[in-house]
This record gives structure tokens, C-alpha cells and sequence, in this order.
């Protein structure tokens, strides 16, 4: 058997299904306009319905709703004939998918949906169609043929479909003034839920763990400090408690090359006094910023008062996911 060549059926796919979504732009109309509009002033959730394979694109459709600030959940219409009903009410607004418009498991709920006036927006290529006309609003996406050779398989339909719920959960999330913090809250258990949720505090160390000296202290025992707490710096505080400088390891290996002895100056004379700190309530990615900008692999935490309070580096930030 000849080796088959994939590529150009590939760009072919690609191609078919790129000229289904420009058809989708007349489609963006006032009808799009007047579902945004329904689903933003919905006092309950969007309900998305939809079989086969708009079942599917379905069920993205509404994930990605509910994680962009509109709570949604799919509902499937065989379920849905069978008890499941129960989940919509009059204060959601449903979304019900069929291509053709003329699903029957679909079209078996809407006299149901109508009857407790929950409004519904239908998405199909006919604005013809059963569906379509008993939809108080009517998405189209256009009729466009199929990427399989066979015209069977959705695949043109379905992409123009997962289009359209994505244009509408994007105006809707510009709509609301939908932050990228807000996505971290539903998205806790992510990277970017790290990013975007943990703060200095969290990843920071405490108490015992952060090393500081008094400016009184010799340059040795300030050494000794850093050695026990491993953070390769000290914080070097005034006889008031408060940050009067930092002192490094880098700065160790700068004071033997300038012959300074190091059993008998005090650390006061040789810390950097214009060290760079952070607060504990400051994002972790923004001290992540904030280090990188000025090239320094670690900074001291303080209060109000400017106390000491804690020390972070890059390991810890890396460790803790945000890196």
C-alpha cells in the first residue's frame, strides 16, 4: 500500500473550516447584541442544552461561561426529559444547540422551557427551523459545508458553534469588568490560580526562619546568620527594630576581595542600606517583578513600621508554583 500524505488533507481541514468562520461574521448582528443583553441581566444561571455533538460543544460552551463570570452548567435534553427539567427555572436563561434545528430530544423540552418563560436562545444554521422560531432570540452560524469529504461529520458546524460561545462569553466577561483575579477564583487549583491568588505572606518565611542581626553585629556573626537560616542574606535592623539595611553573601565575597577583616567590623559599616523590600500582602508574581527588575535573588518582608517580618527568594517562589 502507497504511503498516504496527511498534509494536505490537514491544510484542507483547516482551511474549509477557517472560510465557515468568516461566513460567521454577517451573523454577529443584533441578534447577537440582544443575547448578550438576556444573559447579562439573568437574575439565575445559563442553562446549555444541547445532543451529540452539540452536546459537546455544549458542555465547553458553558465551562467556559461559568469560568469567565456567567454561572452556567450543561444540561443533557435526554436527562432533561427524564427528571433533570427540575435544575432550570424562570430566572436562567437557556441556550439550546442543534444544527439543525430540528433535534428531537432537544425540541421535546422546549414547549416545556417556553411554558415557565425562561428565555431561549437557540444556535443553528437555519433561522428557519423549528428551534429558530420558537427561540426568543436566533443565533445563526451560517450554513457552511463540512471539512469530512463525506459532508457528515460536524466539523465545520461544531467549530462555528464553539465560535459563537465563545464570542459571547468574551463580551459578556468585557461586559462585567471580568479581571484576570476574578479568573483565579474559580481557578484555584491552577498555575495561574497560583499566580494570581497567592500573596508574599504565603510563601514568605516567619518568625524563627527569617534571619536578621543587629547593626552592632560583627560581619562574622552576621555570616553565621546566614549560614544557619540558608537564605544566602541577613536583614540588619536599628537599635529601634526597624530595617536599617541588608546584608549578602554576595557582599561577604566583596569585602574579602577588599581585604575588609571580617572578626572584627561591625555590620553596620559594609550592609546595603538602599535594599529593596516588600509587604506581605503584595501578590507573590509581583515580588517575582519586583526581583527580576532589579536583578536580586531575594528581599526581606516588612510592616508598616518597617519591621522585619519576613524573607522570601527565588526558590521559594519557585517551589510555590509561580515561577
Amino acid at each position: 500500500m502507497a504511503e498516504f500524505n496527511f498534509i494536505p488533507v490537514g491544510l484542507r481541514v483547516i482551511q474549509v473550516e477557517q472560510t465557515a468562520l468568516d461566513n460567521l461574521r454577517p451573523y454577529i448582528d443584533a441578534r447577537f447584541q440582544k443575547a448578550c443583553e438576556l444573559m447579562l441581566a439573568c437574575k439565575g444561571r445559563i442553562v446549555v442544552i444541547g445532543m451529540g455533538k452539540s452536546g459537546h460543544i455544549g458542555n465547553k460552551i458553558a465551562a467556559t461561561l461559568a469560568s469567565t463570570g456567567t454561572p452556567a452548567f450543561f444540561v443533557h435534553p435526554g436527562e432533561a426529559s427524564h427528571g433533570d427539567l427540575g435544575m432550570i427555572t424562570p430566572q436562567d436563561v437557556v441556550i439550546a444547540i442543534s444544527n439543525s434545528g430540528e433535534t428531537g430530544e432537544v425540541l421535546a423540552i422546549v414547549p416545556l422551557i417556553k411554558r415557565m418563560h425562561a428565555p431561549l436562545i437557540s444556535i443553528t444554521n437555519n433561522g428557519h427551523s423549528t428551534l429558530s422560531q420558537a427561540a426568543t432570540v436566533s443565533l445563526e452560524i451560517g450554513k457552511s459545508p463540512e471539512a469530512c469529504p463525506l459532508g457528515l461529520t460536524p466539523t465545520s458546524s461544531t467549530t462555528s458553534t464553539l465560535v459563537l460561545g465563545d464570542a459571547l462569553a468574551v463580551a459578556l466577561l468585557e461586559a462585567r469588568g471580568f479581571t484576570a483575579e476574578d479568573f483565579a477564583l474559580s481557578h484555584p487549583g491552577g498555575s495561574l490560580g497560583r499566580k494570581l491568588l497567592l500573596r508574599v505572606q504565603d510563601v514568605m518565611h516567619k518568625n524563627e526562619q527569617v534571619p536578621v542581626v543587629s547593626e552592632n553585629t560583627l560581619i562574622i556573626d552576621a555570616l553565621m546568620e546566614i549560614t544557619k537560616k540558608g537564605l544566602g542574606m541577613t536583614a540588619v535592623t536599628g537599635t529601634d527594630g526597624t530595617l536599617a539595611g541588608l546584608y549578602t553573601d554576595g557582599d561577604l565575597r566583596r569585602n574579602l576581595d577588599h581585604k575588609i577583616d571580617i572578626h572584627h567590623a561591625a555590620i553596620r559599616d559594609v550592609m546595603n542600606t538602599q535594599c529593596t523590600t516588600v509587604t506581605a500582602n503584595l501578590l507573590a508574581v509581583e515580588a517575582l517583578d519586583v526581583m527580576q527588575q532589579r536583578k536580586i535573588n531575594g528581599v526581606i518582608v516588612v510592616d508598616a513600621d518597617n519591621r522585619p517580618i519576613g524573607a522570601l527568594n527565588m526558590h521559594d517562589l519557585l517551589r510555590a508554583g509561580v515561577m
